[in-house]
């Protein structure tokens, strides 16, 4: 058996050892684009801003690791420029020389991964660059060490966006983001996605919401991009990084069947139209795991996966791809950002009756040094308490925790099943109660109806209502920094001498700084006749929605030593 794989990378590379494992006598030719068939693609931010040194780090398999191991004819510079499915052959053009020649295949595996989206207000240019090969990385680093600039623009604020900013201002850079959403890492809900707002700012980017560029060329020796409503931003040199799309020209041309946005489609091992060529990684139309429906998921977890399944379905074996459920991880200067499953927007689209819970909980035991919250969200199917999403901010202990929230989603669990998770624990690395445990916890105290809550989005509703009382059960010192207008404050454990003060013809309106003690105010008041409901995420998450998020109406409701 002769098999032929276009592309290296995660699938392309991955589907090629596996074959090896699976059959020693194969022919297996992997015909590579570029320099480099197995490197790092996730790292290659980390290289410029300098966190990876060595060159030689990027490179996980050279052509001749792969020959020596597992005996595959790795061709890189080879470029494929076209499939004949009914000879069973890809033509190749050979980088270096020009020439072509045609390489026959009994099966293909066809993984040239996504490029790049340049809009069309880009006018190409020596100092704007996008990021996806390892070429593209030395392009950059190579441009920083020679200009030296002192200011770069970057456009798109989703992984490689967000990735370079921090590494281009690791470098000294000043960097300017545009994003043209209201939200930064569209995976993210809008309100956890304020905490990573606050963050960037707070470490010096310029972090512009809601721009739209509408031209972006070189300009007075250096970048300029316009933008429609605001002022223009000129830098040093420009990232485009607004996304990617199928890299899927060969296989139009080839006749294969492609679907959303141009992606190939395949069934559930990896096969596309034609029965001897299969599809793999960010080229590929795949579905939801959760929802069934079609999507891309340019992750190379997933392609991974793919490259493994398309391999054994060529070997005969019966595995299948069941579907991506979009889990990431991501750095952000100190902080670790996570999400897995569907955000609001996802639910919403497909109809779903959910609600979600906020937790501000510690990644380790609070009296072993060094103990720092991390901001979980995690949301539920009201109806059954099943989990759908999860998403959490923090500095340590992030991934742990969306990781056993990914498992708890690909296994169909409840709130109710994560309160009897046992997870490890030990002083250093958890509570007793891990915040998984806490999250199953809270979801269960609101579908049970222990308690009621709100969340920062009713607020301004709330603070307007004749009818409503605002009830803050922070310290004094608490309430002085920040409070809502209106608000009475009587601290939670004062609170049982003094709730005689409120009247319980009203409905109460409880909050805290991190909403623990005002779900202890709320049984509290309920227990003695009160109608109260808490505030999801407390003060503490609705000050970074209303102080770095796009919605300015709400910070004309917060009063205190914030506005002196």
């Amino acid at each position: 058996m002769k098999v032929v794989i276009i592309g290296g990378v995660a699938g392309g590379a991955t589907a090629a050892a596996r074959l090896r494992r699976l059959d020693e006598a194969a022919e297996i030719i992997v015909l590579e684009r570029g320099g480099y068939v197995s490197y790092a693609n996730c790292g290659l931010p980390y290289y410029i801003g300098g966190v990876i040194q060595e060159r030689s780090k990027l490179t996980l398999q050279t052509p001749q690791s792969f020959k020596r191991r597992f005996n595959v004819d790795v061709r890189v510079k080879n470029e494929a420029i076209a499939i004949d499915l009914q000879k069973k052959s890809v033509r190749v053009r050979r980088l270096e020389d020009g020439s072509e020649y045609d390489e026959s295949y009994d099966k293909l595996i066809y993984s040239p991964g996504a490029k790049p989206m340049i809009p069309d207000f880009v006018r190409q240019g020596e100092k704007i660059f996008t990021l996806r090969t390892v070429e593209d990385t030395y392009r950059i680093d190579d441009f920083v060490k020679a200009a030296q600039p002192k200011s770069a623009v970057v456009i798109g604020g989703g992984f490689i966006g967000l990735e370079m900013a921090e590494n281009l201002h690791r470098c000294g850079i000043m960097v300017t983001l545009l994003q043209l959403e209201e939200q930064v890492m569209l995976p993210f809900d809008y309100d956890m996605a304020c905490i990573l707002h606050s963050h960037m700012r707070e470490k010096g980017i310029d972090l512009r919401l809601k721009n739209r560029v509408t031209s972006l060329y070189e300009s007075d020796g250096g970048v300029r991009a316009e933008v429609s409503g605001a002022p223009f931003v000129q830098a040093d040199f420009a990232i485009m990084a607004i996304g990617v799309a199928p890299e899927t020209a060969l296989a139009r041309q080839a006749g294969l069947k492609l679907g959303v946005k141009g992606a190939v489609v395949v069934n559930a091992q990896m096969q596309t139209s034609d029965q001897d060529v299969y599809a793999v990684g960010d080229a590929v139309q795949i579905f939801s795991f959760q929802t069934g429906k079609e999507t891309l998921v340019p992750l190379a977890g997933p392609a991974n996966k793919q490259g493994r399944i398309a391999a054994d379905a060529i070997c005969g074996l019966d595995s299948r791809y069941t579907g991506a459920q979009s889990s990431s991880v991501m750095k952000l200067f100190d902080l670790t950002c996570a999400a897995t499953g569907m955000n609001e927007r996802a639910a919403t689209a497909e109809g779903i009756l959910y609600d979600s819970v906020l937790l501000f909980s510690p990644d380790h035991a609070t009296y072993y040094p060094g103990a720092k919250n991390m901001t979980l969200k995690v949301l539920f199917d009201t109806e059954s308490g099943k989990i759908l999403g999860a998403q959490a901010v923090g500095f340590a202990g992030v991934e742990k925790r969306i990781d056993v929230l990914a498992t708890a989603i690909r296994g169909g669990m409840t709130a109710n099943m994560l309160t009897q998770l046992e997870l490890c624990y030990a002083p250093p690395f958890s509570s007793a109660k891990d915040p998984v445990n806490m999250a199953g916890y809270v979801i269960e105290n609101i579908r049970g109806g222990l308690v009621l809550q709100h969340t920062w989005r009713d607020m301004e509703r709330i603070v307007k209502d004749p009818d409503a009382v605002l009830l803050d059960v922070q310290t004094k010192g608490e309430y002085e920094e920040a409070h809502f207008e209106g608000a009475v404050n009587i601290p939670v454990d004062e609170l049982r001498e003094k709730m005689s003060l409120l009247k319980k013809d009203k409905k109460i309106y409880v909050n805290c700084y991190s909403g623990l003690r005002s779900y202890i105010a709320c049984r509290i008041l309920s227990q003695n006749g009160y109608t109260c409901s808490n505030l999801a995420g407390g003060m503490r998450f609705y000050r970074v929605v209303a102080e770095n998020g796009e919605y300015d109406s709400h910070s004309r409701y917060l009063c205190g030593m914030r506005q002196e």
